[in-house]
């Protein structure tokens, strides 16, 4: 089997570039000799392992004893010596004070101070002693002595009495007498009584309190005081346990300030730094053991190696567990696993199990953790087969899976079909105490994700279904996943034979099944759902109504949708906003304008209601569309006084739908207000002003206008068309022509539309060569007549009293398949009338009847006029009765 090569640049180690070969076989480390066992195991490639003896084997490194135990006995044996007489000159004193010491404490089942026989003469030694007594069995009764030597002045410079209270206030966790205690203490401090804040803090370290421990350490910098390396130690560890980078940052720094070098403070940081995926922030401080010759202990080389598996850098990985193993450290299950797991990150399984059968080899037995990294990387690599090898040896070896590797299996067994394993995995998330909704997303997620989400039901069996049924929000995420993939018999079943009882929490839940198969497209969906959806018929739920409103008139079902809305119009529930809105876009698309106008009828009579910007906008719509002028000018003021924010389609819509509700400067004044908010008008609106400046005979705002669109781009042929019938009606007919040629120049065809206008004008002016023109020029560019067209001609010539090219339009008129309508009538009764052929301006009006078209006001003033121009003025009077008895 081939070799697997190491090549690494330790950056926090030595700048050279380390290069090995490491043997396939396993990393074997013996235990009565690491060092020859390493040697068996590791060639040294052109002895290019160069670790700066000077800074591993002697600074960088911590070395471990000998194992054999042996020792210098000659050194040991004069320690032992000067002991042994410094002991009997101690004890000799020590059992004075203890004698003394016990004729001022009561022993009655409990120490008690006998305060009846103690007196002022008692010495600092003493007193402490007695402290240090009572801090070890009864904290109200230190408090109490310390109280008593505060009051016979044996505290003052008295720091170790501090101390041991302080013992006791971190017990209490009575930080404020602490912070007080600490003030008292202000003038004594010196800068090596880092002890009393040390106390504080190791009592902030147990209870895990870090934001406390900072304020003490920021407090012991304050007053002057030097922390020492087991203070440094206790804060790095305490920001570890609450990953609290900032504060760990601000306290390492402070140490590295200082000179103090604390071995576990730079793994901490190491940790929390990996822990947050902060490579290369983790590096640096790799990069600061070197610098600051950090003799390397077995936690710096865990974090080291943790750090370089996480981010996947396992070439550097590797070469720290080779380092640890040449630093005589023995073989550590944690550093297999750590490697274990950075290579099923990086899915190198091969690497994996290679490593794995080596743990053996050294010594050392796989764990828990072995196996479940094994199953994860495994599971990553998406073979199921190792992964569920792995797994089954997890418990067979009685070790219990953690959550990830049961979502690891899950996974896998969805992707795979295996729903028998599934059962079993599911079984097992239930026994190491995952709650079921959690295990219900987790299954729904992985047979959603492989696409098998039809199987599930077949999972949910015994214990599992029944706490859906009895379990709302289980119930609600099953039922969910149902829908959304199209399973609603599935969803409806498992609501029928849900066991909760809450009707506001189903109404919600079956709202928010309709508006998901709404949102999917799946309208058919909705319809089965709410079919089956229990109801109350005296109070239905306004929101599901309205939803299946909609959802029907996007399915072209308004007969449906109408039905509906009368079902809660009969039932008195009051429509809110969006409501009224639904069903007025229903009637819309429906093409009932009358039933729309009745909604917001009902919307009025309703006072409570506040249209939003989008009703607003429905309702300026709809009444264009029935071109009720007097409502569009009462509801722009009723937006306006609403204070409802305008934003551009709220102003395009309102220019729109008013420009002739309102007066020409009150629009202007709304289109120059829009444009200094910044926004732009769409062409429509640009078309529509241009059409009111043109009536309005305001041409420098249209040509202004007309410009600043070009600019933006937002010119189409109706713009040209616009201006042209602006220039036409006001008799401007070179700007007329000039605006013609433009239009041509930019591109544009000539438009009928802007024929007609040029035939209009020009024919009203009497310009007939001009009006000729036109017509040729329509002719050659194949541009086919409409009937507006047609009944300009008809004007034109009758205006002239040419009769004969009025029967010739007729008769083109109906030779290209079109017959009169009500202007083309209106327009030949008025002819017949100026050619004094009153008879047959009689006879159109009937026929007109004949063709289903009736006559208008227009219609029968024209042929009044027929007769009073001809001298026929009883009949004219005739006619003019006709109309006042049908109210024209």
């Amino acid at each position: 089997m081939g070799s697997l090569k190491i090549s690494i640049s330790l950056d926090g180690f030595d700048s050279k570039k380390l290069n090995f070969n490491l043997s396939s076989s396993c990393l074997h480390v013996g235990r009565a000799s690491i060092f020859n066992s390493l040697n068996r195991v590791i060639k040294i490639k052109d002895n290019s392992l160069s670790l700066n003896s000077d800074l591993v084997k002697e600074s960088f490194i911590e070395h471990k004893p000998n194992y054999n135990g042996q020792h210098d006995n000659k050194f040991h044996g004069a320690k032992k010596e000067r002991r042994r007489e410094m002991g009997s000159k101690v004890g000799l004193r020590r059992s004075r004070w203890e004698r003394e010491i016990e004729n001022l404490l009561v022993n009655d089942g409990e120490i008690e101070v006998n305060y009846s026989v103690i007196g002022s003469d008692l010495s600092l030694e003493q007193c402490n002693t007695v402290l240090r007594r009572l801090e070890g069995c009864n904290d109200s009764k230190t408090l109490r002595f310390f109280e008593w030597m505060r009051s016979n002045g044996k505290l003052g410079g008295n720091i170790s009495a501090y101390n041991l209270v302080f013992r006791v206030l971190g017990r209490r966790e009575e930080w404020g007498t602490a912070e007080k205690l600490i003030l008292e203490l202000k003038n004594d401090l010196v800068c090596d009584d880092y002890q009393i804040f040390n106390t504080l803090i190791y009592a902030c370290c147990k209870l895990g309190r870090v934001g406390l421990g900072a304020k003490w350490f920021r407090m012991m910098l304050d007053h002057g005081v030097q922390p020492n390396v087991a203070t440094f130690g206790m804060l790095m560890k305490l920001y570890q346990k609450g990953w609290n980078v900032e504060e760990a940052e601000f306290t390492f720094s402070r140490m590295r300030n200082l000179g103090i070098v604390c071995q576990s403070a730079y793994s901490a940081l190491i940790t929390i730094y990996t822990r947050l995926n902060l490579y290369e922030k983790a590096e640096e401080v790799i990069g600061f053991m070197r610098e600051d010759k950090v003799i390397l202990n077995l936690d710096n080389l865990l974090a080291m190696l943790n750090a370089y598996s996480q981010q996947g850098k396992l070439e550097d990985a590797e070469q720290v567990l080779v380092l640890m193993q040449k630093a005589g450290f023995p073989p550590n299950i944690v550093a297999y696993n750590t490697l274990i797991t950075g290579y099923g990150k990086a899915s190198k399984m091969d690497a994996a199990q290679r490593l794995f059968m080596c743990i053996k080899n050294v010594g050392l037995e796989p764990d828990e953790t072995t196996y479940r990294s094994m199953t994860e990387g495994w599971g990553r690599a998406d073979n199921y087969k190792e992964a569920i090898w792995y797994y089954q040896k997890l418990r067979e070896f009685g070790y219990k899976p953690n959550s990830s590797n049961l979502y690891t299996l899950i996974n896998l067994q969805a992707k795979y079909g295996d729903e028998e394993g599934a059962v079993r995995t599911l079984d097992d998330m239930m026994k190491i105490g995952c709650q079921y909704p959690s295990i219900l997303g987790i299954l729904l997620q992985a047979y959603e994700r492989a696409g098998r989400i039809d199987k599930v039901p077949f999972l949910l069996k015994g214990p599992f279904y029944q706490h859906v049924l009895v379990n709302q929000t289980s119930c609600s995420i099953l039922v969910m996943a149902y829908v959304n993939q199209s399973l609603v018999e599935e969803a409806i079943k498992v609501l029928r034979d849900k066991v909760w009882k809450d009707p506001f929490f189903e109404d919600n839940l079956y709202h928010l099944l309709i508006c998901s198969c709404k949102d999917l497209g799946h309208f058919n969906n909705a319809v089965e759902i709410y079919t089956h959806m229990p109801k109350n018929e005296e109070r239905p739920n306004m929101h599901i109504m309205c939803t299946m409103i909609d959802i029907y008139s996007i399915m072209g079902l308004f007969a449906e949708a109408e039905k509906l809305y009368l079902e809660l119009k009969s039932s008195e529930i009051a429509l809110d906003t969006i409501g009224f809105t639904i069903i007025l876009r229903m009637y819309i698309k429906a093409g009932s304008l009358t039933g729309a106008c009745s909604v917001l009828d009902a919307m009025d009579k309703q006072k409570d209601v506040t249209p939003d910007i989008h009703l607003f906008r429905d309702m300026l719509r709809l009444y264009q569309r029935c071109d009720k002028q007097d409502k569009l000018a009462d509801l722009f003021y009723k937006i306006l006084k609403s204070g409802l924010p305008w934003d551009q389609e709220m102003y395009n819509c309102v220019i729109n739908c008013c420009a002739r509700a309102l007066p020409v400067d009150d629009i202007s004044r709304l289109f120059n207000e829009m444009l200094q908010r910044g926004f732009i008008p769409n062409t429509i609106t640009l078309n529509v002003m241009l059409y009111l400046y043109g009536k309005s005979k305001l041409f420098k705002k249209a040509k202004k206008l007309f410009w600043m669109a070009q600019k933006w781009g937002l010119v189409d042929v109706i713009s040209y068309n616009t201006l042209i019938a602006a220039y036409g009606r006001n008799k401007d007919l070179a700007k007329m022509s000039s605006t013609v040629k433009l239009m041509q120049f930019k591109g544009f065809s000539v438009s009928l539309e802007a024929y007609n206008c040029m035939l209009d004008a020009y024919g009203k002016e009497k310009q007939m060569e001009s009006f000729r023109n036109v017509l040729q020029k329509m002719k050659e560019s194949n541009c086919a007549s409409d009937h507006y067209t047609y009944n300009i001609m008809i004007n034109i010539y009758g205006e002239q009293g040419w009769i004969d090219e009025v029967a010739d339009v007729l008769t083109a008129l109906r030779g290209c398949g079109l017959e009169p309508d009500l202007y083309s009538y209106n327009t030949l009764i008025k002819a017949y009338g100026i050619a004094k052929m009153v008879e047959e301006a009689v006879g159109l009006v009937k026929e007109m009847r004949e063709n289903g078209i009736e006559p208008d006001k227009v219609t029968y003033v024209n042929l009044i006029t027929a007769m009073r121009r001809n001298d026929k003025f009883l009949e004219a009077v005739k006619w003019s009765l006709w109309m006042k008895q049908m109210g024209l």
